[in-house]
Order: structure tokens, then sequence, then C-alpha cells
């Protein structure tokens, strides 16, 4: 099923116009939101709201709110209230991006901007936020630096309280200086990591969660193999391993992690060995139920698929599944673990997959939404 199905918008500031047809009412016993993050440039307005059907995976647009860029979205532990990057390099005529903070209304999901803050870097491309809604970390790609926003009760924004400059370079024509481009925290939020593509390394530091202050760690950082390009980092549900997904190489690290200490386990390839074009990868994402690791892959345009061995951290080959799109530069499970869905940025389109449960595999559906230009995918 194609849908074309695409939203107008009023106008109503900058980077923030809300949109609100007079759609019907989702079923919120049947339907989940879905938030959309795109790049602007083209047709995109901005973020999409869509309905998934939690039972077949079939989205139905929804709602849409204007906004300039808006490549990563994050939403608060609470769900009240989303948070999007702006990536762009000049923000109300200064240099760097910026991030925006919207409010989520709790019967129907739509989103109300409630202010805009300077990111303090060019291009911001990743968030975090805080368990208790005190902060929001900042990736800024292009800087290749790290800030860090004060949430305020309201959910707004306020000035950074830290910010953090990575130093050095890499073996590959995108390495020339740093490019922070992930930032998470650890459970205990005692630690945040940092995946830095243009030093190929993952940065590691303590974090003060009464100032929002990023300090150094004992273990300063980890380091991967030169032009591996590290993109983006998550956990293991059980804490004790870390996976990086690297983007120049086509590989996945795969890293024990303790108390702020990353030790490698091992690398694999995300692509098959019969491969020879050029590909580049983008998002990883762990199964709710911890067996199972995916990632994406830009120009092979797939999704690849592991086991997890939960006694060492380390990774078995499943499959390479098509996304049925071009450059599927994010992707997303949904809260119950049953769908997969795929934002192919070059083709327009997200794409469900239901997982099966016992083998992690992908299964195609009948799902194929048109929608200009995806790149983040959020559930509420």
């Amino acid at each position: 099923m194609i849908r074309r199905q695409f939203l107008k918008a009023g106008a109503v500031g900058a980077f923030g116009t809300l949109v609100s047809p007079n759609y019907c009412l989702a079923n919120k016993n049947a339907e989940l939101t879905l938030y959309v993050g795109t790049y602007t440039s083209g047709k995109s307005e901005g973020i999409y709201i869509y309905r998934m059907d939690h039972l077949t995976g079939q989205l139905k647009p929804f709602d849409s709110i204007k906004s300039v860029n808006p490549s990563f979205l994050v939403v608060d532990a609470n769900k009240r209230y989303l948070y999007a990057v702006n990536e762009v390099a000049e923000f109300e005529r200064k240099p760097g991006g910026a991030v925006s903070a919207y409010s989520i209304e709790l019967r129907t999901g739509r989103l109300q901007l409630l202010n805009q803050k300077p990111s303090l870097g060019a291009d911001p491309c990743h968030l975090t936020i805080d368990r208790k809604r005190r902060f929001l970390l900042v990736a800024n790609y292009t800087s290749g630096n790290l800030s860090i926003l004060p949430i305020q009760r309201n959910g707004s924004l306020g000035s950074a309280t830290d910010l953090i400059q990575h130093q050095g370079s890499g073996i590959r024509e995108q390495q020339k200086s740093a490019h922070a481009h992930c930032i998470i925290l650890d459970a205990s939020e005692t630690y945040a990591l940092a995946a830095d593509l243009g030093i190929d390394r993952v940065m590691i530091y303590r974090f003060d969660p009464t100032v929002g202050k990023l300090k150094p760690a004992r273990q300063s950082s980890a380091q991967l193999k030169p032009g591996a390009g590290p993109r983006h980092l998550t956990l293991h549900p059980r804490g004790k391993y870390a996976y990086v997904i690297n983007e120049l190489d086509s590989t996945m690290s795969v890293f024990s992690y303790n108390q702020g200490s990353l030790k490698l386990i091992e690398t694999v390839s995300t692509l098959p060995k019969d491969f020879s074009g050029r590909s580049y990868c983008a998002d990883l994402h762990v199964a709710p139920s911890g067996k199972f690791l995916y990632g994406s892959n830009r120009g092979h345009d797939s999704i690849v698929t592991f086991a997890i061995d939960e006694s060492t951290g380390r990774l078995q080959y499943l499959e390479t599944v098509s996304t049925k799109g071009k450059w599927p530069r994010n992707f997303t499970i949904d809260p119950g673990g049953r769908f997969l869905l795929v934002a192919n940025q070059h083709t327009d389109n997200v794409v469900t997959f239901r997982i099966d449960q016992k083998t992690g595999r992908l299964r195609e559906t009948e799902y194929n939404e048109l929608i200009p230009t995806p790149v983040c995918l959020k559930f509420l």
C-alpha cells in the first residue's frame, strides 16, 4: 500500500508552524503515535505525525508541524515534550544550529512549539535527555562539539550550561576535523558516551546532573580502527555491552562496558561478502528482548540483523534485507518489538517490516508510506 497524502501548514513563527486539520481522533487502544523528522530543503515542511496500527504496522497521516531540518527527534520519558534539532549552520544570523522544544498534547499527540535555543555548534544531529528531564545533551556534527541545555519546568529550553570541543582528525576525506555524531547516557546516568566520526573515538565523560556539566572520566575515550568513522552507539538493555556502528568502513564494533570503561571485543562487517559498491552505515538498535541487533546500510540499502550472544556480547550474522528504498538513514522498533520501520531518505518512503519474535528476522509487510525526505522516526 502506498499513501500519497501530505499535509499543508499555516504560519506561526520562524522554525515552528502548527498545522491542525480536522482529522478524526485515533483509537488509542489500537494505534501508536509516530513522529517523523525530515530534511526540509525539498518538499518536506518539517515534522510529520502518523498513527500506526499496532497489530498490522499500517501508517496513517495525522498532522504536521513546520520546522527547519528537524533531522533528529527525542521524546522525554514522561511523553510530555519532544525536542528536535534544527540541523543548520546558522541560526538567528549567528553561526551554529538550534534545538526546538515542543509540548505534546496528551489526548492527540499534536505538537506545540515552546521555544528554540542555539546549540552552540553547526549542524546538531543527535539529542539525549536525562531521566529526570533536567538537561538535554546535544551532539553538533560539523563543529565537532557537545553542548548541554537545561530543560525548564514547562519543557522549554534554557541557555547552555556546558560546551565541550573535540579535537583531532582522521585518515579519510570526511575526517578533516572532529565530528560529534551521537551522545548517550548509561543506565546509571553517571557517564556520557559520545561517538565522534571525525576522530575515530568514543569519548567518555562523567555527567554531573546537578549543574549540567561533562567532566573528564578515568578512561577518556575508546579507539576505533583508523577510518572507521563511529556514527551511533547504543548500550545493551543489560548494560554490559556497547555497540558502535561505523559509517565509513561499514562495520559494527562490540565493546564490553563497565562504569565508564569500554573494552573492544570484536568488529564485524555489516555488508555481504560479495558486495563491492560504496555504502555507509547509519543507525543501529537492539531489540527490546536484547537478543538481536539491527543496523542500516546506505548504498547497499539494507538492514543487517545479528543475533546477540548475551553471555559474551558477540554477534552472529543472520540476514541482510532490502529496505525497499534508497539511503536508509534511520529506523526504529515499535515499543512492543513487533515492527521495524525504516526511513529511506532518498526515495521519500517509510517501510514497515514485521519482526519474527523467535528468530529476529524481518518479514515484509504491504505498507510503504510516502513521506518527503524522512530521516528520523520516534514513537511516542
